[in-house]
């Protein structure tokens, strides 16, 4: 693949809240069980925000350590994107906060709303502003407080998800490496098997459909399953023949963090051994659009991942949507 301009992961930095919430905790609120949570997802806890806290304060603490770690300041950026399915509010987007708090006076901003996804979405776009010269610097966050949209009355649903936000510099050089590609999938026919039912046009909050639980997740986790698992497996393999990498040169998976089981699965499927994909969701649980960054940026601060190392990220999640992207590492290890 020739490139004029190659996007490069400059920049990296995330922030999770500092509240705990442990199986035990959970286990006070349905009927559940640490080992049943463990045994089937491989979630011991997870962190959720502070009711004054918006994503757009997850996000812009997150982005102003990967501009930090990146080594340029706010007004540099030409763009931020922001993957959420849990914005502020409807209207202005999280990306417009979040230039605000970070002073980005000459950057554009938006929001993309593709789930669990989501930042491979927006990696996929910032990347190819980059590559057209159209941006210098792209500030890409994923963020998700996905305890404001859980149902804890729900057990199956309720012991999944957690808040946390995960950002990256892309910036452009004319060396080779950094993201050499992405493959994205969408298939809408299987979007009822996870989905917030309420709180859009379609089915604007009624005092009917919120006594119903409808502006919270409803999911099908078998059909998740069986699914999640096929697509980021062919993701990944149409993104390999693309770019002619082989599955044994990557140094790392680094998929999104949703379950134990679909993790593994995985791997193994993808015949990569367990040391080489990096697993934290017995921390964090699902984080949604934050997984991935946040995954990245622990992985790289404990000297994991290093220098010219290859590392692919897979993930998925509503819509249905799915991805895979393929970086080559720049970041030099932490001193």
């Amino acid at each position: 693949m020739n490139k004029t301009i190659s996007a490069f992961i400059s920049g990296i930095g995330s922030e999770v809240p500092a509240t705990v919430i442990t199986n035990e905790d959970l286990a006070q609120l349905v009927d559940t069980s640490d080992e049943w949570i463990r045994s089937r997802t491989g979630i011991q806890a997870r962190r959720q925000a502070s009711p004054e806290l918006a994503a757009s304060d997850l996000a812009t603490i997150a982005g102003q350590r990967a501009l930090e770690t990146a080594g340029i300041n706010a007004d540099e950026l030409g763009a931020i994107i922001v993957a959420t399915s849990t914005p502020d509010m409807v209207f202005p987007s999280t990306g417009c906060v979040i230039q605000k708090n970070l002073q980005a006076t000459n950057a554009f901003a938006y929001d993309l709303s593709d789930a669990c996804s989501g930042f491979l979405f927006a990696l996929s776009n910032g990347s190819q502003y980059v590559e057209s010269g159209m941006c210098q610097h792209v500030l890409v966050i994923g963020v998700d407080l996905m305890t404001r949209i859980t149902d804890f009355q729900d057990r199956n649903t309720c012991v999944l998800f957690g808040d946390g936000a995960g950002a990256v510099v892309i910036s452009g050089s004319k060396e080779t490496g950094g993201v050499l590609g992405t493959q994205l999938g969408t298939d809408g026919r299987f979007g009822e098997i996870l989905q917030v039912p309420a709180g859009g046009s379609r089915m604007p909050l009624t005092e009917e459909n919120f006594s119903e639980r409808k502006q919270f997740i409803h999911m099908n986790g078998s059909e998740v399953f069986k699914l999640a698992v096929r697509s980021m497996e062919q993701a990944a393999l149409q993104l390999l023949d693309h770019t002619g990498v082989s599955l044994k040169d990557i140094d790392w998976l680094v998929p999104h963090q949703a379950n134990k089981r679909i993790i593994e699965t995985l791997g193994k499927r993808l015949q990569i051994p367990g040391e080489r994909v990096f697993m934290n969701l017995q921390h964090y649980g699902n984080m949604s659009a934050a997984s991935i960054p946040v995954a990245l940026d622990e992985a790289w601060r404990k000297g994991l991942i290093l220098p010219d190392q290859l590392i692919l990220m897979l993930a998925f999640g509503g819509g249905l949507t799915w991805g895979a992207s393929l970086a080559k590492w720049s970041l030099p290890p932490q001193s």
